[in-house]
C-alpha cells in the first residue's frame, strides 16, 4: 500500500492535470514521473524503515535529538537542485549523512529532512541524491 505522500506527490498532479480520472487507475498504477510546473519531479515510493540500514536508524536518533552530528555538514540546506523531490523554498530540505561503514568519508547515504514535519518528512537516498524513497515509519 502506498503512503499518503507518495499519493499526493504522484495521484494529486495526475488528477487535476486532467490525466487520471476517479476510476481510471488504481493507486498503484502511478507512473514513474510527473511533470510539475515545467520542473522533474519524481515520484517518489515509500520505504519501510526497518528496511533501511542500522546505521541510518543512528541518524534518525540524532535527528530526533537535535545532535549533536558527527559530521559539520550535517544539518546543512540540501538544495534539491536535480528536482527529485517536491519544489519547495530553499531551506526547506535538510541533509544528514548516514555513516557507511568502511568507507574512507562521509559515504553515499543521507537522510533529507522537509520542513518541520518530523517523521512525515524524511527521505533516504543511498546513492548520493540520484534516487530517493520516503521513509515509511507505519511498517
Amino acid at each position: 500500500m502506498s503512503s499518503p505522500r507518495y499519493r499526493m506527490f504522484v495521484i494529486a498532479p495526475l488528477l487535476a492535470a486532467g490525466l487520471l480520472g476517479p476510476a481510471s487507475a488504481p493507486a498503484s498504477a502511478a507512473p514513474a514521473a510527473v511533470s510539475v510546473t515545467g520542473v522533474h519531479a519524481q515520484a517518489i515510493p515509500p520505504i519501510c524503515e526497518t528496511r533501511l540500514p542500522e546505521q541510518a536508524g543512528d541518524t534518525i536518533a540524532l535527528i530526533d535529538k537535535g545532535g549533536p552530528y558527527p559530521y559539520p555538514q550535517d544539518g546543512s540546506v540540501f538544495q534539491n537542485r536535480e528536482g527529485h523531490l517536491p519544489a519547495k523554498p530553499r531551506g526547506f530540505y535538510h541533509e544528514y549523512t548516514v555513516k557507511t561503514p568502511g568507507s574512507p568519508d562521509r559515504g553515499a547515504r543521507r537522510i533529507i529532512t522537509s520542513g518541520d514535519e518530523g517523521h512525515d518528512g524524511m527521505y533516504w537516498t543511498s546513492d548520493h541524491y540520484r534516487t530517493f524513497y520516503d521513509i515509511d515509519f507505519g511498517c
